[in-house]
C-alpha cells in the first residue's frame, strides 16, 4: 500500500508540476516573482530609509504617500477597491502625514517587530475613510512586503487559509489585523522556505508565491 503524502509533499508536487525549475523557473519569475521584485527595487530607489527620513523631515508627507501608493499600483496585490480606499485615505493632509510617519516607524522605528506591527495597525485604523474600509489584511501587509521582503510577507486571507489547510499548517487567523495572525503567517512563510530549500527560495516573496499557488483558484 503506497504511503500517503504529507501536506508539504503534496504542495511541493503541485508547485513543481507548474514550475519544474522551482523558484528559479523562468515561468515562475515571469508569473509570480518578477513584478514583485521590480516593485521592491523601485521602493529602494524612491523610498529608502534615508529618502523617507528626508521627505518626512521636510514635511513632504503627501509625496511619501504618493510614492508608496504609486509603487504598489504597479502590482496586482491589492484589489481595486483596496487601492481606492488607501488613495482616499491619504488625500487629506492628516491622512498623508499619519501614513508617512506610521510607515517609517513600521519599517525603521524602534522596538520589536511585534510592537512596530501593532503600531502600524493602529495607524492604518485611524486613517480617514471615505467609503471602503482601509484596515484590511492586504492593505496592512502590502507596503512592508514590497519594502522589506526579507522580513515581511503579504496576506490574502482566503488564499492563505486555503493554502494552510492544504499544507496542514496550523495557521492562526483573525479577520481583524492582529500580531498573532501576522506572526503565524511569518512562521508559515519560514516553514515553507525551510521545507522547500531544495527549490532555492530567496525571501518571503517566494514563500508568498508558493502559498498563492496552493490556495488560489488560478492554479486549480
Amino acid at each position: 500500500m503506497p504511503t500517503k503524502r504529507t501536506g508539504p509533499e503534496r504542495c511541493r508536487r503541485k508547485f513543481v508540476s507548474i514550475f519544474p525549475g522551482g523558484f528559479r523557473d523562468e515561468k515562475y519569475v515571469d508569473w509570480e516573482r518578477g513584478y514583485k521584485w521590480t516593485a521592491h527595487e523601485r521602493w529602494n530607489e524612491e523610498l529608502s530609509k534615508s529618502k523617507l527620513q528626508a521627505l518626512i523631515r521636510n514635511g513632504e508627507f503627501a509625496e511619501v504617500a504618493r510614492r508608496a501608493v504609486t509603487i504598489e499600483s504597479s502590482t496586482n496585490l491589492l484589489f481595486s477597491f483596496e487601492k481606492m480606499a488607501i488613495r482616499d485615505a491619504i488625500k487629506p493632509a492628516e491622512g498623508s502625514e499619519g501614513f508617512a510617519r506610521g510607515l517609517y516607524n513600521f519599517l525603521h522605528g524602534r522596538g520589536s517587530i511585534e510592537s512596530r506591527f501593532e503600531r502600524w495597525v493602529q495607524c492604518v485604523s485611524t486613517l480617514p475613510r471615505k467609503q471602503t474600509r482601509v484596515l484590511t489584511w492586504p492593505v496592512v501587509t502590502v507596503f512592508g512586503f514590497i519594502a522589506q521582503p526579507d522580513t515581511h510577507i503579504f496576506l490574502k486571507p482566503m488564499v492563505t487559509k486555503a493554502a494552510a489547510d492544504e499544507y496542514e499548517f496550523p495557521f492562526i487567523y483573525n479577520s481583524r489585523p492582529t500580531w498573532d495572525t501576522y506572526n503565524s503567517l511569518l512562521e508559515f512563510g519560514a516553514r515553507v522556505n525551510s521545507d522547500m530549500q531544495d527549490l532555492a527560495p530567496r525571501d518571503l516573496i517566494d514563500a508568498q508565491g508558493f502559498i498563492w499557488v496552493q490556495g488560489s483558484s488560478e492554479y486549480d
